[in-house]
């Protein structure tokens, strides 16, 4: 029994065979198979060749809301800080201070004494101050402190460019410092320029609101014998 049905498996499946081959042969597949196996390969396509791009950058108008569009634009304009700038000039040459002598009271009071007669004699419509060169004013420290009352009745309430005007024309500007009551920056080449010393009385004339007009009234320089 298990040897009839075999048999008939196997002649079922032959005949499937068969039908199949007959179906291959009715639609040609050999020949076809055959033919694109001996056609020479296609050349293959050309590569297009695109051109790259150049980004080219330009302004445009952006788009703005009807509501903005119709505003007034904006109009930008460059605004000075209120800032006094330390003058950079250097009047003279550097000092030697190692031959730098200190006034005796004496030749101190002499000058000052001096420099009173001189101040009778100026205009008296103008603001006049005396002030005795020290140390500090002259050598190391290069910084002017005035008298506070005159500062705060006659100059300006914050720092301000004022100018100083020796008895030759000559103009140097320098840094006033309100809340130090004092002469900055471009000081020290006021004093360089006319080589004060330690004992010089300086009368200061104030002629505009930011210029003084200054007097010197040279120290008497000591002796030999009193350096002594």
């Amino acid at each position: 029994m298990v040897a009839s049905k075999l048999s008939s498996y196997e002649e079922s499946r032959r005949k499937r065979m068969e039908e199949n081959k007959k179906r291959i042969e009715a639609l040609n597949l050999t020949q076809l198979s055959l033919a694109l196996r001996n056609s020479p390969s296609p050349k293959p396509s050309p590569m297009k060749h695109t051109k790259s791009r150049s980004t080219e950058r330009m302004l445009v108008a952006v788009r703005r809301s009807g509501r903005v569009a119709n505003m007034v634009a904006p109009v930008y304009k460059e605004v000075l800080i209120d800032r006094v700038a330390i003058p950079r000039r250097v009047y003279g040459t550097k000092r030697n201070l190692s031959n730098f002598a200190h006034a005796s009271e004496e030749a101190r009071e002499e000058a000052f004494e001096k420099a009173e007669k001189l101040l009778a004699d100026l205009e008296t419509e103008y603001p006049t101050f005396i002030k005795s060169m020290l140390p500090s004013h002259v050598s190391g420290g290069f910084w002017l402190g005035l008298s506070v009352q005159f500062c705060k009745t006659h100059l300006p309430k914050r720092d301000e460019m004022i100018t100083l005007i020796d008895e030759e024309g000559d103009e140097y500007p320098t840094v006033y410092l309100a809340r130090k009551t004092g002469l900055s920056g471009g000081w020290k080449g006021f004093a360089v320029a006319h080589n004060l010393a330690d004992g010089d009385a300086l009368v200061f004339q104030l002629i505009r609101t930011t210029a003084f007009k200054v007097h010197i009234i040279r120290v008497k320089s000591p002796t030999p014998t009193e350096s002594n």
